[in-house]
């Protein structure tokens, strides 16, 4: 049942190991060997490392990591594109390791799309046939999978292109054909393998933003994969972080910002904008029964926004949320504390 805050996705103790010796690759692992020295030992790769994590219900959770810290390899195993070497993955009440085939091929016919970063488009097919495949798959009949791609294409602005071809389309365009083919089947889980990577950079902020409209439209659950620390900042409502196959550390942007959890995670928030990217809620302190007879200040308003009214005052500043209500205070000293000015 969709239900506010209540776990669509649960991975418990999640490992892929790749090679014949798994099970000695397994326990070196466990005993603390590293990615190296079990690859030197026994011929095997450690993929992903006892990731354990949920996703909730109507949640964008965005995996970044560089190349090679097991990002792709994680959501393969989600998708059980890939099979785990150990641990579960539940899917809203099933373990998806412990399926047959069948019923696999059925949850992710109904229940799961996936977006690439290389399109996968039918390039023989029209966009309205590539976008109502999916339905096609699942026995949907012609003229009602074609309303339905119609009704998508008009949701992602592709509305009048459905008689073209892809690649007749940019590739901006082509991306959005293959976001309109993983919404058309209405899936309760949304998986995005590094989707906006290969496009131009203004392409590909639109494309962000996007998404940003159509999830707050939609409310799917969304898991997003990323190199790119400041696309997982702007879409992402949490983030983890991977290295090694493992995480390093689960949180918001605020959180990984202001308490990175090891020199890792230390070095990809050390360049942001913070400024930009905190708000006073992010900064606040606890009331503690004060009275602040001064300038209010919405919770969610940037610390770029109010700095310069921090500035010229020496006495805190009420912060308020969306409703009117005081929930805390800000000053400059805690805002020149997160900010190491």
């Amino acid at each position: 049942m969709d239900e506010a805050n209540a776990s669509c996705l649960e991975l418990t103790g999640v490992w892929k190991i790749f090679g014949t010796k798994s099970e000695r690759a397994l326990d070196m692992a466990e005993k603390g060997a590293s990615r190296a020295e079990i690859l030197s030992a026994t011929n095997c790769t450690v993929g992903v490392h006892n990731v354990t994590f949920d996703v909730n219900w109507g949640e964008t959770f965005v995996v970044m990591g560089l190349s090679g810290s097991g990002k792709s390899t994680l959501i393969r195993c989600i998708a059980q594109l890939t099979d785990v070497t150990r641990g579960s993955i539940d899917l809203d009440g099933s373990d998806l390791t412990r399926m047959s085939e069948a019923d696999l091929r059925q949850v992710r016919r109904e229940k799961m799309s996936m977006v690439f970063q290389h399109f996968g488009l039918l390039p023989h097919r029209r966009v309205l046939d590539n976008v109502a495949y999916g339905l096609e798959i699942q026995g949907v009949k012609k003229q009602q999978r074609a309303e339905r791609a119609l009704e998508v294409l008009e949701i992602v602005g592709l509305e009048g292109w459905g008689n073209h071809y892809p690649q007749q389309l940019s590739g901006g365009m082509q991306q959005r054909v293959g976001l309109a083919r993983a919404l058309a089947v209405d899936p309760q889980l949304l998986f995005f393998d590094e989707p906006f990577s290969a496009l131009d950079p203004l392409i590909r902020r639109d494309m962000q933003d996007e998404l940003i409209r159509l999830q707050e439209q939609m409310h799917r659950t969304i898991v997003f994969i990323t190199h790119d620390f400041a696309e997982a900042i702007k879409l992402g409502d949490r983030i983890a972080i991977m290295k090694d196959g493992a995480l390093d550390q689960i949180g918001t942007a605020a959180e990984l910002i202001t308490n990175p959890a090891t020199d890792y995670v230390a070095e990809f928030t050390k360049d942001v904008p913070k400024a930009k990217v905190l708000t006073a809620a992010d900064v606040m302190e606890p009331l503690n029964g004060a009275n602040i007879e001064s300038d209010r200040v919405l919770a969610n308003a940037s610390i770029e926004s109010i700095l310069p009214s921090l500035l010229t005052r020496s006495e805190p500043m009420e912060v308020i949320d969306t409703d009117g209500v005081a929930v805390g205070m800000i000053d400059r000293q805690a805002v020149a504390r997160v900010l190491e000015i």
